[in-house]
């Protein structure tokens, strides 16, 4: 069944505002910045505090159960087939450092990635072309709002034999433009080139296909649409990473690291697939239950759902916005949970942020785009809001 059968055939959701604890008046639509903590996931963090007051209740396979359990619901989720392929992650640029440890990269070669690219994903491949003596090869869109489908192109055609490494996201974090995951992964692999993607922006708010997209690296944040809390996230890593070399030297990433009362035995055997990526002190009590359970919210929502219901909530925002002269790429080239309205000429940016305030209204100013990223948590009240706001300084 094709995607839009299987959403079809799945009931509509509904809004899940009682799940979070917003504040009644607050317009939260900046899910992009950072997403509220679920409750479900606030008591998994307050459960782990619990644990950690009284540590004698804290025994061997703790340190182990729940980070495999984390591996397998994000390899349920990206569609993984070997939950040993997942890394537990403090953050996207500890994976990024991670892939360009292991990836090699000649001089004379370049690394490719896109204008405007979230830093993270971007000063550990200026490290690795410098001391590589590689170029980095930044692909800029085409000027004018509607840019998604020439700057697809652009970044197929900078992709070459002497490319090294593709690493981009998904989704664009400043105003939401899609890239063709799978168009890049086939161009990549027709020229040899490894490919990173930073999903951050988009795994858990829109169905992922691992086994479509085939990256060596897939790397996710937990913080925004996982729903998880900050400094925890996940990493799929492929083949090319067997047989590298970890960041750290863990105890934890050695076979039989279980056995507790002979780790003084140094053992220097990796445990098998990416395990051994894994950040030292993986097997936090506090945030990887946290993590499990929003990854458990996000899987019973189902990312398609999740983004049916953010696609249906901004329809009216996207047209009326566009009526009063703030600039929107058309729906195929932009994320439905993720957005950018880009500011007319006429219109003073201190002013919308007065008004933005005065309302509270939450949405993030991305360079010249005002980001708009809504959930689940939020509704038509909210989206009226941002729209009525829009208005008073278009209008002003």
């Amino acid at each position: 069944m094709n995607r839009e059968g299987a959403l079809a055939g799945a009931a509509a959701l509904a809004c899940q505002r009682d799940a979070f604890s917003l504040p009644a008046d607050a317009h939260y639509l900046n899910c992009a910045y950072i997403s509220p903590l679920p409750k479900a996931v606030e008591a998994a963090g307050i459960a782990g505090i619990r644990r950690k007051r009284a540590p004698a209740g804290l025994h061997t396979p703790d340190f182990f159960e729940e980070s495999d359990r984390v591996r397998e619901l994000f390899a349920r989720l990206v569609g993984a087939p070997d939950p040993e392929r997942i890394a537990i992650i403090p953050a996207v640029s500890y994976a990024v450092a991670t892939a360009a440890r292991n990836l090699p990269v000649g001089r004379g070669q370049n690394i490719v990635l896109l204008h405007e690219q979230f830093p993270g994903n971007v000063h550990a491949w200026c490290r690795k072309a410098d001391t590589a003596g590689a170029e980095i090869r930044t692909v800029t869109p085409p000027p004018g709002p509607r840019r998604a489908p020439a700057w697809n192109e652009r970044l197929l055609e900078a992709i070459d034999r002497d490319t090294a490494v593709v690493t981009v996201p998904e989704v664009h974090w400043i105003d939401g433009t899609v890239f063709d995951l799978t168009a890049v992964s086939a161009r990549a692999r027709e020229m040899g080139a490894a490919l990173v993607v930073d999903a951050t922006q988009s795994v858990g708010a829109r169905p992922f296909d691992l086994n479509a997209v085939r990256p060596d690296a897939l790397i996710v944040a937990g913080y925004k649409w996982l729903l998880g809390p900050y400094s925890i996230g996940a990493a799929c890593l492929g083949p090319r990473f067997d047989g590298g070399v970890p960041l750290e030297e863990t105890w934890i990433g050695r076979v039989r690291s279980e056995d507790f009362r002979h780790l003084t035995d140094y053992e220097s055997a990796y445990r098998p697939g990416a395990v051994r990526y894994d950040v030292g002190e993986r097997s936090n009590f506090i945030l990887v239950p946290m993590l499990a359970a929003a990854l458990r919210l996000v899987l019973a929502w189902d990312p398609g759902r999740v983004e049916a219901y953010c696609r249906r909530l901004s329809e009216p925002l996207v047209r009326e916005a566009a009526a009063m002269g703030f600039p929107v790429e058309l729906d195929e080239g932009r994320a439905a949970h993720l957005f950018g309205l880009r500011m007319p000429e006429h219109c003073a940016l201190p002013a919308l942020e007065a008004e933005l305030r005065r309302r509270k209204i939450s949405v993030s100013l991305r360079g010249s785009a005002v980001r708009v990223s809504p959930h689940l948590y939020n509704d038509e009240n909210d989206v009226g809001a941002l729209i009525e706001a829009l208005a008073a300084v278009t209008s002003s």
